[in-house]
C-alpha cells in the first residue's frame, strides 16, 4: 500500500470530523506514515488486556489511545480557531511551508 500525502505533523492540534469521536480536539502524539494513521491525545481510547511481566509488573486492563485514519481529522488554525484545509507555499528563501487556506496564516513556525 502506497502512503498518501498527509499535511498533519506531530504536535499539531487536530479536530476529529468523522467517526465515533467526532467533534473532539487533541494534539497529535505520533504519525504512522505507512498506515496513514495518527495517534491523537485523549481520542479513540481502547482497552488492552495485559499479562504481568516485562514492562508491566502487574497485569490488568490498560486504556490507551489507538490510531485514527488521517482522513477523519482536520488541522486546526490558531488564528481562525477553526478546522482548515492546508495550502503549501514557498517562501522567498525557497522553504516550503503550510498555510491556512482561510486566513493565510503560516502554520509552520
Amino acid at each position: 500500500m502506497a502512503a498518501g500525502r498527509c499535511s498533519i505533523k506531530k504536535d499539531d492540534r487536530v479536530k476529529v470530523v468523522a467517526g465515533k469521536e467526532k467533534g473532539k480536539i487533541g494534539k497529535v502524539l505520533r504519525v504512522l506514515h505507512e498506515k496513514e494513521r495518527l495517534i491523537v491525545e485523549n481520542v479513540n481510547f481502547v482497552k488492552c488486556h495485559t499479562r504481568p511481566g516485562g514492562k508491566t509488573p502487574r497485569g490488568g486492563i490498560i486504556e490507551k489511545e489507538a490510531s485514527i485514519h488521517w482522513s477523519n481529522l482536520m488541522l486546526m488554525c490558531d488564528k481562525c480557531i477553526n478546522p482548515i484545509r492546508v495550502k503549501m507555499q514557498r517562501l522567498e528563501d525557497g522553504k516550503k511551508v503550510r498555510v491556512c487556506s482561510k486566513c493565510g496564516e503560516i502554520i509552520d513556525k
